[in-house]
């Protein structure tokens, strides 16, 4: 593979080259054809015009939709054009870290969403052709995603730990001042310095972040001045974070986020990464989680050549009457599932908490009552025949909060480092932009 000064010499001898030929191209008759206006050059490759101008239009239209006021064009096509830019880049690190995305995975991921939004799938096609979106064009994107979601788990994600100690030391932190039933929604806007920035660079940061600041105090919009201002990867959602515990909240900020109130401005807070702002959008509590376990035995009956659907069904009802009759259902799990693991503990799968089964188990599981038995359900294992033992609730918060710390401290961590991870990508890959058609 080239090296990058190898790259960027020939880009850089290519860029005139190519904007002559566009010149030319110009100047064809109107019912000529040219090819599309190259914006940008990132590294050995580009982003084209008619690219540029379809994400512009994108992200408009979303703006819209959020009834935020819309910034001007040339700084709306600066901040999507930025974003290209980054995105083109980890695709293109992620293709040479060998990272692809099988079909398997791309429809099966889909297929989610569109069980998400309570479509099928054909619904779901008919939606975005309806929102002016071909699936290919949503699949092509959604590949994008992903594998720039593994790149990001490989280059970030695997190396963060989170031990018990961190976990317990923030306990200890918040019980002693009494925050972690909070939740936060947070605005955050960036004012972004490079790696070895001067002295004179830093300064413009920060006298740019204390107008901001002064100017969001003064009664401006926040999303607006976030989608024209912020060079963070939420920029474009107005700046918006989300709701979140404090610790969630990366560990520059957190000390600071406790002592604001609803629809404050923080004073500009420096980090590596530049000069950040946050706002408190709004405030609210945790209740306590209660969770609810059932305690669940089955028996399996698997497909294949000789056994199909109708076959299994038959089988297990037959079961099931026996059980009525009278006989034992862990004897018959013994002797009659194909889940050789449960089978010897009479077809038990103990205590269960949400989220430990597949979907149509854990929902035929759950609309049976004690002792009753289900009739026979299908999963992607074979055919169940499910029978509820017993349930109970009980106050799981002790362990809920520390999973959710875990999970938290973890997602803060690794925020913080990608922040980094994607400036320094930036800062020092080949990227040529064309002044003419930003």
């Amino acid at each position: 593979m080239m090296t990058s000064n190898l790259i960027r010499t020939r880009l850089a001898t290519l860029l005139p080259f190519l904007l002559f030929i566009g010149l030319l191209l110009g100047n064809l008759p109107s019912h000529a054809q040219p090819l599309d206006s190259i914006v940008a050059i990132v590294e050995d490759d580009v982003i084209l015009e008619n690219e540029l101008n379809k994400e512009v239009s994108t992200i408009a239209q979303r703006i819209q939709a959020s009834k935020t006021q819309m910034p001007p064009e040339s700084i709306l096509r600066k901040q999507v054009l930025e974003k290209m830019i980054i995105d083109k880049l980890q695709r293109q690190l992620a293709e040479r870290a060998g990272i692809t995305i099988s079909e398997e995975i791309l429809n099966s991921s889909a297929a989610d969403i569109a069980q998400r939004n309570n479509m099928s799938l054909e619904q779901f096609r008919a939606e975005l052709e309806r929102q002016g979106m071909t699936y290919k064009s949503f699949l092509d994107n959604m590949r994008n995603e992903i594998a720039i979601n593994q790149l990001r788990g490989r280059e970030i994600g695997g190396r963060i730990k989170v031990t018990e100690r961190e976990v317990d030391h923030f306990i200890e932190t918040q019980e002693k001042i009494g925050e972690d039933n909070i939740q936060y929604h947070l605005g955050h806007i960036l004012i972004a310095l490079k790696e070895g920035s001067s002295s004179t660079d830093i300064q413009k940061a920060q006298e740019k972040a204390a107008q901001l600041v002064k100017r969001l105090r003064a009664g401006e919009d926040f999303k607006e001045l976030a989608i024209g201002n912020s060079n963070d990867d939420n920029a474009l959602k107005g700046g918006d974070l989300g709701w979140r515990a404090v610790s969630d909240i990366p560990t520059l900020f957190a000390d600071g986020i406790t002592a604001m109130s609803k629809g404050s401005i923080s004073e500009p807070i420096r980090s590596p990464s530049g000069f950040h702002i946050i706002k408190m959008l709004d405030i609210k509590g945790l209740d306590n989680h209660i969770i609810t376990k059932t305690h669940v035995r089955h028996i399996l009956i698997k497909t294949n050549e000789l056994i199909d659907d109708a076959e299994a069904q038959k089988r297990l009802l037959g079961l099931k009457a026996r059980v009525i009759d009278g006989d034992d259902f862990a004897t018959l799990s013994r002797s009659h599932s194909d889940d050789k693991g449960s089978a010897l503990k009479g077809g038990s799968l103990d205590w269960v908490s949400p989220g430990d089964l597949v979907k149509p188990f854990e929902e035929a599981m759950n609309n049976l009552a004690p002792n009753e038995i289900s009739e026979p359900v299908q999963s992607q294992f074979g055919w169940h025949l499910i029978q509820v033992l017993a349930r109970e609730s009980k106050d799981n918060s002790a362990e809920y909060r520390r999973n959710r710390i875990r999970d938290a401290i973890r997602k803060r961590k690794i925020e913080e480092e990608t922040e980094l991870w994607l400036r320094r990508l930036r800062d020092e890959a080949y990227v040529e932009i064309n002044p003419n058609r930003q």
